[in-house]
């Protein structure tokens, strides 16, 4: 091997996740309707037969499957099958930032408008919906708390094999939680996060908001 097969057969490499072909990708949908004349958020209940998470507010979304052509296709398909409005009827309005999880998953997630006189829940799935104005989101800042993450390493791990031993100074992380109160509604979570990403990108053009 020599600098010249090195740059032959790499040098339009395209840089990707490391450690990408391990992590579980799932994609959502952030969806948007008219109502009342303005702009709401659609929230999903999980429904309390789900075995995870039932109960909890989220947005539409779900695993990317392999027969999925692209993260966006995946969350118009989950936005589908648990909402039961045709696909034509789901517009992708653009893509928000994909999130890297501490447990090992990739979240592409996209602001869109639905169509909810098409609408059909998929009870196995969603309890309920309901809204809130994208007006009052833009004006309400959520409450911040924190979840430290600490790392254990396993029983048996090889402290002789690295410099300090068992004294080694572990970083340690905290992982931001936003929960947004609407009602008798508290959104937290992935969900919230997400919702505040997309607020930050509306708020960081102020002269679209008076339009």
């Amino acid at each position: 091997m020599n600098i010249k097969k090195l740059r032959a057969l790499f040098g339009e490499r395209i840089p990707d996740i490391l450690g990408g072909e391990n992590l579980v990708k799932f994609s959502v949908l952030l969806p948007l309707i008219q109502k009342n004349g303005e702009l709401h958020v659609l929230f999903e209940v999980r429904s309390l037969f789900m075995r995870r998470q039932p109960g909890e507010i989220c947005f539409p979304g779900g695993k990317i499957d392999q027969s999925d052509e692209s993260p966006a296709h995946a969350a118009i398909r989950e936005t589908q099958e648990e909402l039961g409005i045709p696909a034509e009827h789901i517009e992708i309005l653009f893509p928000l930032d994909y999130m890297i999880s501490p447990f090992g998953t990739v979240i592409y997630s996209y602001a869109g408008l639905i169509d909810v006189s098409r609408m059909q829940l998929n009870e196995a799935e969603v309890g309920e919906i309901f809204t809130v104005p994208l007006s009052f989101l833009l004006q309400t800042e959520p409450e911040l708390h924190y979840v430290a993450l600490k790392p254990e390493p396993e029983e048996n791990f090889p402290y002789h094999l690295i410099a300090q031993g068992e004294n080694y100074d572990w970083q340690t992380k905290r992982m931001e939680e936003y929960f947004y109160l609407y009602e008798d509604r508290i959104i937290w979570g992935l969900t919230a996060r997400i919702l505040k990403h997309f607020l930050d990108i509306l708020r960081s053009h102020p002269h679209m908001l008076d339009k």
